[in-house]
């Protein structure tokens, strides 16, 4: 533990798990997509759903889609901002099964068509928890640069990620493997200690039998 785990972020406030964890669940949200999104369908979970709006949790998860931080004063302006920005938004109070009591799904989509659907918690302090992607469980903290690739479950993908990665001087922190049968669909996430190059995950994009790559710098 670090004296900012104590003391809390910087941030508009007035929560730090209910408005800064929830700016950074849509700011991991949008650099997850990797693209501005254009609309999202935002489900609000536990007491995200029922205490969020005198927190201004409905606000705060809009601003960090916006590329808002915890500590941009534009927060409560947030809804104003998303027209401005031609962000098509909604909210739907339900119950996610088995979620932490802060928790939010997010459904989001950019002009070109690349959508994700990410789940995620916030833990208090301002520090979240992504617990799925696209209905994989991964649950990382966004703390690291996360790479999360879609492939075939087939020999030679793994070993293609990390020489990669290797050849690019990143180093592979955290390293967890789903697939869904033998010979079907496979994922891996990576957690790393250096931010992923753009190039890298251009590469990865174009190997055959890699079907999505998804990337979260800081």
């Amino acid at each position: 533990m670090n004296i900012f785990d104590i003391l809390g972020p910087v941030m508009v406030g007035p929560s730090s798990s209910h408005t800064a964890g929830a700016v950074r669940i849509g700011l991991a949200a949008r650099k997850l997509l990797g693209e501005p999104p254009v609309k999202a369908a935002i489900t609000l979970s536990g007491s995200f759903s029922s205490t969020g709006a005198g927190h201004g949790t409905d606000r705060a998860i809009v601003a960090g889609l916006l590329n808002m931080e915890p500590d941009d004063m534009k927060i409560p302006e947030s809804f104003r901002e998303a027209e401005k920005a031609g962000l098509e938004f909604g909210f739907i109070h339900d119950t996610i099964g088995g979620a932490h009591p802060n928790t939010a799904l997010l459904d989001i989509l950019s002009a070109s068509g690349r959508r994700i659907r990410m789940q995620a918690s916030s833990l208090g302090g301002g520090r979240i928890m992504i617990n799925k992607l696209d209905g994989v469980e991964i649950n990382v903290t966004g703390e690291r640069p996360v790479l999360i690739i879609h492939n075939i479950d087939k020999p030679g993908y793994v070993s293609e990620v990390t020489s990669l990665m290797a050849s690019g001087s990143v180093n592979i922190a955290t390293m967890t493997l789903h697939r869904s049968k033998r010979g079907g669909d496979a994922v891996m996430v990576i957690e790393t200690d250096q931010n992923i190059p753009v190039e890298a995950v251009r590469h990865l994009e174009a190997v055959k039998g890699i079907f999505k790559v998804t990337c979260l710098n800081l």
